[in-house]
């Protein structure tokens, strides 16, 4: 584990070198869902500091048998709205909001604990129906009705792009949400810092990097294969 998690550092700063960024400007999420709370334990034993879940109930379990470890849990799958009390309980970022009906129920719950919970909006820039995410076209009325709430706070974006074996096809999905990131900083809306890009995975993230990602989840080249 902390070789391989080594290894996943060392490809990031090299890939934030090649195109003069600060390797420290790049933080590694590290995937753990399916993964078990040893495992987990093992990640962190090894370096990891932010932790990546995908399910709430799997979150809810790994976050009170390791709430005494010093890591930074990030949500990052698909939230129904009927869970968000959960996710504003373990969450120090959630990447996965979608929808204004979702971002009213986080602040709302985010509230009740006198907490403002840090979020990013995803993009379905691929336009695929099988993944969730809000139109890059609607994105930027999104984060101006979100801007109002009192208790969420926009950090900026995320997405899943289509899945290709080849890294330089998914280079225009991230180059679009960067644009996008861009294009709604110039709109300086309150309440909204358009600092964070969510992207890139194991097979994509120096791609991802070179367009300006702040945030690549990793699982896989960390963890190993799924259970």
């Amino acid at each position: 584990m902390k070789e391989r998690l080594s290894h996943v550092r060392h490809r990031i700063r090299v890939a934030a070198e090649v195109c003069g960024r600060d390797p420290e400007s790049v933080r590694l999420v590290a995937v753990s869902k399916t993964m078990s709370a040893e495992k987990v334990r093992e990640a962190i034993a090894a370096g990891a500091t932010l932790l990546g879940e995908n399910y709430i109930q799997e979150a809810r379990e790994k976050f009170d048998l390791l709430s005494s470890e010093p890591v930074s849990w990030h949500f990052i799958g698909h939230l129904q709205t009927n869970k968000a009390k959960y996710a504003v309980r373990l969450a120090d970022l959630i990447h996965s909001v979608d929808s204004f009906k979702l971002a009213r129920e986080l602040s709302k719950q985010a509230g009740k604990v006198g907490k403002v919970q840090p979020i990013l909006v995803q993009v379905n820039i691929g336009k695929e129906a099988s993944k969730s995410g809000i139109a890059a076209e609607d994105v930027q009325k999104l984060i101006a009705d979100i801007s109002e709430l009192d208790h969420v706070s926009v950090q900026a974006l995320m997405v899943i792009p289509p899945f290709y074996n080849e890294p330089e096809k998914v280079r225009p999905f991230f180059s679009g949400l960067r644009e996008l990131r861009d294009q709604i900083e110039k709109a300086a809306l309150p309440n909204v810092e358009m600092k964070e890009l969510s992207m890139g995975m194991t097979g994509d993230f120096e791609v991802a990097i070179e367009e300006g990602a702040t945030l690549v989840r990793i699982g896989t080249a960390i963890f190993g294969d799924r259970n």
